[in-house]
């Protein structure tokens, strides 16, 4: 086996590992908070008269 094919071989594997990783997190992710979670973000100075022009 020639160092091109050990290359490509770890590139490889890499490329597997990370997809796997990747599809890992997105099945088994945690769920968010509840509906009425805000989920520690601070909403008090938003001014809700304001509309989009």
């Amino acid at each position: 086996m020639n160092i091109q094919s050990i290359i490509i071989l770890i590139i490889f594997a890499a490329a597997v590992w990370y997809i796997g990783r990747l599809m890992y997190r997105n099945l088994f992710a945690k769920k968010g908070c509840g509906e009425n979670c805000k989920c520690g973000v601070d909403f008090s100075n938003i001014d809700s008269d304001k509309t989009l022009k």
